[in-house]
């Protein structure tokens, strides 16, 4: 069979084969398509069309203003800008020096966000910081320097009861003290230890005319610390609570304000204990001491930490113990508690003395007179001498250590020494 493949028309009756054009080559391509190729043979190549017109440039990018740079910024610090938009930050920050101390600025702070170190705060933070204010911030109205012992260690304290669980208040704490030669102690709760220093600050508001935490000064009231504290314990109608904190800090702000704005001469007036006075200045001083005991005891009972007071508070607190240490002295020689005088105290003989030297924080050197309460202790002869660390010390006045086991070192007369021991640790008292 012979067929027309090249034909348009009919041959005869039979019809003729059509071709079907290949696919056109899009205007945008490079390289034009080859032809198609059929089953009859190849079409020739269409001659190539005109040349494509060149593209458009793109047009300049527009500046952005200032104000737009400078607020993105903190996009650009944290790499949240376009590619466009970091171009245009950056090079604005080469010729604007404000934004670019800004930029580095957030840079930094994007820095600390992507910190690979803990968040968490040092358990021992809140301390550091406590006691930093307590050393460096000035008051507004001045404390007097006799008086900053009593406004710190009531603000520790403070801190401390500040910290604890309500079930903590209730944690049992074991108050010592020394009667006669025996050490003695007494049971109570964290609660009970701080309406203990609230009833024995008590005498002091009520010398300077403030409200008793006990009632009205009518004369019917303990004269005693140890009695003050008994009654009030006595007349709880239930054991103390965590609310005892209020008014034992209201107490202690009225104190410190009340000698702030005192003046010079409130230091001397006398605060009645029962069977001896003290100075107010005095005073103030053994109720710090009686309060950084007393924390002390709290702390051990809720198994917190607790340092000292500061070395200079330190050194006023055992500067008391040493100053009554001879008329504590004499009142146990008066019992039968302590060895008799062995000189006569006149005006050419100053009687015998021992030397208390403490030593670390707060420490420094005391003379005991041995023989007589008024007897110059630094001109007598020295016959015994007792070292000790400044904290032991304090512990031995505050009936917590033993006094055949306070003393670091001893040398001289072992009766003078025993009786000056035993001596500081009945200045102890509930």
């Amino acid at each position: 069979m012979n067929g027309n493949h090249g034909g348009g028309g009919r041959d005869g009756d039979r019809p003729v084969e059509r071709r079907i054009p290949g696919p056109r080559a899009a205007a945008d391509d490079q390289e034009r398509l080859p032809p198609a190729v059929s089953s009859g043979g190849s079409r020739p190549p269409e001659p190539p069309g005109p040349p494509l017109p060149p593209e458009p440039p793109d047009p300049p990018a527009r500046a952005l203003p200032h104000r737009v740079l400078k607020s993105l910024l903190g996009a650009w610090a944290l790499a949240a800008c376009s590619a466009e938009e970091t171009a245009a930050v950056e090079d604005h920050l080469t010729a604007c020096a404000p934004c670019a101390d800004e930029a580095l600025r957030l840079r930094d702070a994007v820095g600390l966000l992507h910190t690979d170190g803990t968040l968490d705060l040092d358990p021992m933070l809140r301390s550091r910081v406590l006691e930093g204010c307590l050393g460096r911030r000035p008051a507004r109205i001045p404390v007097p320097s006799w008086a900053a012992p009593y406004d710190a260690e009531t603000a520790r304290l403070d801190a401390l009861l500040r910290d604890i669980g309500d079930s903590e208040w209730h944690a049992p704490v074991r108050l010592k003290w020394f009667e006669d030669d025996r050490q003695v102690n007494r049971k109570t709760t964290v609660a009970g230890v701080i309406g203990h220093l609230m009833a024995v600050d008590g005498l002091v508001s009520r010398a300077l005319g403030l409200d008793d935490p006990l009632g009205k000064g009518d004369g019917s009231l303990p004269p005693t610390p140890t009695e003050r504290t008994e009654s009030y314990w006595s007349a709880a109608l239930r054991p103390p609570t965590r609310a005892v904190r209020e008014p034992w800090r209201d107490q202690s702000h009225s104190l410190v304000r009340t000698v702030s704005f005192a003046g010079r001469g409130v230091a001397e007036f006398s605060v009645p204990y029962g069977n001896f006075a003290l100075p107010l200045q005095d005073s103030l001083l053994e109720r710090a001491f009686e309060c950084w005991v007393h924390g002390g005891d709290i702390a051990d009972a809720v198994d917190y930490p607790y340092d000292p007071p500061a070395p200079a508070h330190l050194h006023r607190m055992i500067d008391l113990a040493a100053r009554l240490l001879p008329a504590t002295l004499a009142e146990r020689r008066r019992a039968g508690l302590a060895s008799p005088a062995r000189h006569l105290v006149t005006a050419g003989s100053p009687g015998r003395s021992l030397h208390l030297e403490v030593e670390g924080r707060g420490g420094g050197d005391w003379y005991i007179p041995l023989d007589s309460p008024a007897a110059l202790g630094s001109s007598a002869l020295t016959v015994a001498q007792v070292a000790l660390d400044g904290v032991e010390f304090c512990r031995l006045v505050a009936g917590h250590v033993l006094p055949v086991e306070a003393a670091a070192g001893q040398e001289g007369d072992r009766e003078a020494i025993r009786d000056v021991l035993f001596a500081a640790a009945s200045l102890s008292r509930l």
